[in-house]
């Protein structure tokens, strides 16, 4: 795609960094047939290439975004499928992430929006404010119909809507050393999936031991920072990776570390970019990229393991596996999960669609309900299709998306995993069968 920046605009790295991906852009409209927006609204500027001319326009112009500019952006989810259709390798993920930054810095949203938008960026990446306000949500969910209603407040309905019904009993899981241990692991911790689902954690760090590799809890590490990064918070998400990269340098300057696992693969798509988003920074560009080059989704580094835990529970279970697109897509790790799961003894089904985003992409469901609420009635239709007895993923966002929607078990890789190698059969899966039982 032809372009005309300025020279002075592209002395700004961030500024030639887009002008470079817009150049890559062949207007081959391949990305068009995989876009989850575009496939449900048939709207060329719900489309890859579409948003893409809409961001050239805007950057290229220095142009105040408009109403309708913002609009067709926001709808984006960053699936990134595009990214794995595209035969010209645009980083669509970087240009979209400085559009957003961009529009946060010069377009004033609507009252409600900037409130959710605030709410969220405030509460979802901090463990005891979102632990709270699930609390506060299961007392409010009689107001769901209300909100539901009301201009601008329908985000909150779904807030309240994909809160867990009952409250989840945390499972504190601390750092841990063998006898010998084969290396030095650092383990995630997160934000929302220890609130939400505390035990994928647990099961991970159990199979982490049984493996014999020492895992350490960096102290100091907080949320990834992919919250607030997709929201354009620029600001809040640089300075979210800096505290994740001084406190993994710690580690690797204390005792090395030979990989940090990451149990959520939205999270594990944004630490592997920590190199891109500081390589302007002199004090953390050299520290970053090398904080990415040790991040591995939990899936990616188990499949590079010499051996497994022996098999001890074969269930021959039928497993539906919904690749989460931060893992298929921003990662390009689409085999290891199936393996892995096939090689516990499960029998692996493949939904049709499977390149197609659930609807969750962190805040995009509560955001955008309409656009995530058809995205995951599909998805689980295809699932649902497969019959199958547990469905499993890799990221916390489609667990929860997908679970509201279907009552077959929803999982996370790892758990079975765990389970097939000795570890407790997956809360969701045994009050499942207590229930086929009854």
């Amino acid at each position: 795609m032809q372009t005309s920046f300025s020279p002075s605009q592209l002395a700004d790295p961030v500024m030639a960094s887009s002008e470079a991906i817009i150049r890559k852009c062949v207007h081959c409209g391949f990305c068009t047939a995989t876009c989850p927006t575009y496939v449900l609204l048939g709207d060329e500027l719900d489309s890859p290439r579409g948003r893409i001319y809409l961001m050239k326009e805007m950057l290229e112009n220095e142009r105040r975004p408009t109403a309708e500019v913002v609009k067709h952006i926001d709808r984006c989810l960053s699936c990134l499928s595009c990214m794995t259709t595209c035969p010209s390798g645009v980083n669509y993920m970087h240009l979209v992430d400085h559009a957003r930054a961009y529009i946060a810095e010069n377009y004033r949203r609507p009252w409600q929006e900037r409130l959710m938008r605030a709410l969220l960026a405030s509460v979802l990446p901090y463990p005891r404010r979102f632990r709270l306000a699930l609390g506060l949500a299961r007392l409010a969910r009689p107001l769901a119909p209300l909100l539901r209603a009301t201009a601008g407040l329908r985000p909150l309905s779904v807030l309240l809507d994909l809160a867990p019904r009952s409250p989840v009993r945390p499972e504190p899981v601390r750092s841990s050393t063998p006898a010998a241990p084969k290396s030095r692991i650092a383990l995630l911790q997160g934000c929302a999936e220890p609130v939400l689902k505390p035990a994928i954690r647990a099961a991970t760090m159990r199979l982490l031991n049984r493996l014999g590799h020492e895992v350490v809890l960096a102290p100091g590490e907080g949320c990834c920072g992919a919250l607030v990064h997709h929201l354009g918070r620029e600001a809040e998400g640089l300075a979210a990776a800096r505290r994740n990269v001084d406190a993994w340098t710690a580690q690797i300057e204390a005792g090395g570390l030979s990989a940090i696992v990451i149990t959520a693969s939205g999270c594990g798509t944004t630490i592997k970019d920590y190199g891109f988003m500081l390589r302007n920074d002199p004090a953390y560009a050299d520290k970053a990229a090398r904080v990415s080059a040790l991040a591995k989704d939990v899936s990616e580094w188990l499949a590079e393991q010499e051996a497994l835990p022996p098999v001890t529970q074969t269930s021959r279970l039928k497993v539906a596996y919904q690749a989460a697109c931060s893992l298929q897509h921003g990662q390009k790790i689409t085999t290891a999960a199936p393996n892995l799961l096939r090689a516990a003894g499960y029998e692996v089904l493949t939904p049709k669609e499977a390149h197609l985003c659930c609807g969750s992409a962190g805040t995009y469901n509560i955001l955008q309900p309409d656009i995530a609420g058809q995205l995951r009635q599909r998805k689980v239709e295809n699932l649902e299709r497969l019959e199958p007895d547990v469905i499993a993923t890799g990221n916390i966002g489609c667990a929860m998306q997908i679970g509201g929607a279907t009552r077959l078990p929803v999982v996370h890789v790892v758990e079975l995993i765990d389970w097939a190698t000795g570890g407790a059969m997956p809360a969701a899966l045994e009050k499942s069968t207590e229930a086929h039982r009854k």
